[in-house]
Protein backbone atom coordinates (compact mmCIF):
# COMPACT_ATOMS: atom_id res chain seq x y z
CA UNK A 1 0.00 0.00 0.00
CA UNK A 2 1.48 3.62 -0.88
CA UNK A 3 1.56 6.44 1.41
CA UNK A 4 -1.62 8.32 -0.25
CA UNK A 5 -3.42 5.27 0.51
CA UNK A 6 -2.48 5.16 3.59
CA UNK A 7 -3.08 8.07 4.76
CA UNK A 8 -6.61 7.79 3.28
CA UNK A 9 -7.34 4.97 5.43
CA UNK A 10 -5.99 6.47 8.53
CA UNK A 11 -8.37 9.42 8.23
CA UNK A 12 -11.51 7.39 9.04
CA UNK A 13 -10.04 5.71 11.59
CA UNK A 14 -9.00 8.82 13.41
CA UNK A 15 -12.36 10.31 12.82
CA UNK A 16 -13.83 7.39 14.34
CA UNK A 17 -10.81 7.07 17.20
CA UNK A 18 -11.60 11.11 17.86
CA UNK A 19 -7.91 11.70 17.85
CA UNK A 20 -8.28 15.76 16.78
CA UNK A 21 -4.34 15.77 16.44
CA UNK A 22 -3.79 13.05 14.31
CA UNK A 23 -7.08 13.89 12.25
CA UNK A 24 -5.68 17.67 11.49
CA UNK A 25 -2.19 16.28 10.33
CA UNK A 26 -3.72 13.75 8.32
CA UNK A 27 -6.30 16.17 6.59
CA UNK A 28 -3.37 18.46 6.56
CA UNK A 29 -1.49 15.67 4.58
CA UNK A 30 -3.80 14.40 2.47
CA UNK A 31 -4.32 18.20 0.87
CA UNK A 32 -0.59 18.84 0.36
CA UNK A 33 -0.11 15.29 -1.52
CA UNK A 34 -3.78 16.26 -3.60
CA UNK A 35 -2.32 19.46 -4.33
CA UNK A 36 1.18 17.77 -5.69
CA UNK A 37 -1.15 15.37 -7.65
CA UNK A 38 -3.30 17.92 -9.28
CA UNK A 39 -0.27 20.04 -9.95
CA UNK A 40 1.95 16.97 -11.68
CA UNK A 41 -1.51 15.85 -13.17
CA UNK A 42 -1.23 12.01 -12.33
CA UNK A 43 -1.23 9.62 -9.24
CA UNK A 44 1.99 10.07 -7.08
CA UNK A 45 4.21 7.85 -6.66
CA UNK A 46 5.91 6.89 -3.40
CA UNK A 47 9.00 8.76 -4.15
CA UNK A 48 7.23 11.73 -5.18
CA UNK A 49 4.83 11.45 -1.71
CA UNK A 50 8.02 11.15 0.53
CA UNK A 51 9.17 14.65 -1.02
CA UNK A 52 5.69 16.25 -0.29
CA UNK A 53 5.65 14.39 3.44
CA UNK A 54 9.48 15.50 3.83
CA UNK A 55 8.67 19.46 2.95
CA UNK A 56 5.73 19.44 5.48
CA UNK A 57 8.24 18.11 7.82
CA UNK A 58 10.69 20.67 7.08
CA UNK A 59 7.99 23.47 7.24
CA UNK A 60 6.86 22.39 10.82
CA UNK A 61 10.44 22.29 11.91
CA UNK A 62 11.20 25.84 11.24
CA UNK A 63 7.61 26.36 13.02
CA UNK A 64 8.84 24.63 15.87
CA UNK A 65 12.47 26.61 15.79
CA UNK A 66 10.32 29.96 15.27
CA UNK A 67 7.77 29.62 18.14
CA UNK A 68 11.20 28.41 20.36
CA UNK A 69 12.55 31.74 19.08
CA UNK A 70 9.29 33.71 19.96
CA UNK A 71 8.94 32.02 23.70
CA UNK A 72 5.70 30.00 22.79
CA UNK A 73 6.58 26.56 23.85
CA UNK A 74 3.14 25.19 23.73
CA UNK A 75 2.75 25.78 19.86
CA UNK A 76 6.40 24.53 19.40
CA UNK A 77 4.79 21.15 20.96
CA UNK A 78 2.04 21.36 19.02
CA UNK A 79 4.61 21.10 15.84
CA UNK A 80 6.79 19.10 17.36
CA UNK A 81 3.65 16.61 17.78
CA UNK A 82 2.62 16.81 14.28
CA UNK A 83 6.23 16.22 13.16
CA UNK A 84 5.78 12.66 15.35
CA UNK A 85 2.68 12.00 12.91
CA UNK A 86 4.23 13.13 9.42
CA UNK A 87 7.26 11.08 10.37
CA UNK A 88 5.51 7.71 11.05
CA UNK A 89 4.40 7.83 7.14
CA UNK A 90 7.94 8.14 5.80
CA UNK A 91 10.01 5.59 5.19
CA UNK A 92 13.04 4.06 7.37
CA UNK A 93 15.96 7.10 8.10
CA UNK A 94 18.82 6.51 5.79
CA UNK A 95 21.81 5.28 8.05
CA UNK A 96 25.03 7.17 8.41
CA UNK A 97 26.91 4.18 6.62
CA UNK A 98 24.03 4.42 3.38
CA UNK A 99 24.51 8.07 3.30
CA UNK A 100 28.90 7.59 3.67
CA UNK A 101 28.14 5.38 0.70
CA UNK A 102 26.48 7.47 -1.49
CA UNK A 103 28.25 10.07 -1.29
CA UNK A 104 31.73 8.00 -1.86
CA UNK A 105 30.42 6.55 -4.71
CA UNK A 106 29.02 10.44 -6.06
CA UNK A 107 32.30 11.67 -5.65
CA UNK A 108 34.01 8.81 -7.08
CA UNK A 109 31.82 9.19 -10.32
CA UNK A 110 31.85 12.70 -10.44
CA UNK A 111 35.29 12.90 -10.27
CA UNK A 112 35.12 15.91 -7.34
CA UNK A 113 38.50 17.22 -6.48
CA UNK A 114 37.42 20.26 -4.17
CA UNK A 115 34.68 22.29 -2.56
CA UNK A 116 33.54 23.82 -6.17
CA UNK A 117 32.05 20.32 -6.96
CA UNK A 118 30.19 20.47 -4.19
CA UNK A 119 26.74 20.92 -6.28
CA UNK A 120 27.95 18.20 -8.83
CA UNK A 121 28.50 15.89 -5.77
CA UNK A 122 24.85 16.35 -3.95
CA UNK A 123 23.03 15.82 -7.11
CA UNK A 124 24.66 12.68 -7.37
CA UNK A 125 24.34 11.92 -4.08
CA UNK A 126 20.55 12.74 -3.51
CA UNK A 127 19.43 10.90 -6.51
CA UNK A 128 21.52 7.66 -4.89
CA UNK A 129 19.27 8.21 -1.50
CA UNK A 130 15.80 8.72 -3.48
CA UNK A 131 12.76 7.11 -1.92
CA UNK A 132 14.81 7.04 1.53
CA UNK A 133 13.86 9.11 3.85
CA UNK A 134 16.83 11.43 4.35
CA UNK A 135 17.66 15.37 5.28
CA UNK A 136 19.92 17.35 2.35
CA UNK A 137 21.36 19.35 5.10
CA UNK A 138 22.88 15.89 6.65
CA UNK A 139 24.16 14.96 3.02
CA UNK A 140 25.60 18.32 2.75
CA UNK A 141 27.67 18.41 5.66
CA UNK A 142 29.00 14.96 4.91
CA UNK A 143 29.92 16.30 1.40
CA UNK A 144 31.40 18.80 2.75
CA UNK A 145 33.61 17.13 4.82
CA UNK A 146 34.52 14.68 2.68
CA UNK A 147 35.60 17.59 0.13
CA UNK A 148 37.75 19.50 2.40
CA UNK A 149 34.70 22.56 2.25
Amino acid sequence: MNIVEQVERDLPAALKAQEALKLSVLRMMKAALKNKQIELGKPLADTEAVAVLRTLVKQRQESVEAFRHGRRLDLAEKEEAEIKIVESYLPAAASDEEVDAAVATAIAETGAAGPKDLGKVMKVAMAKLAGKNVDGKRVNERVRAKLGA
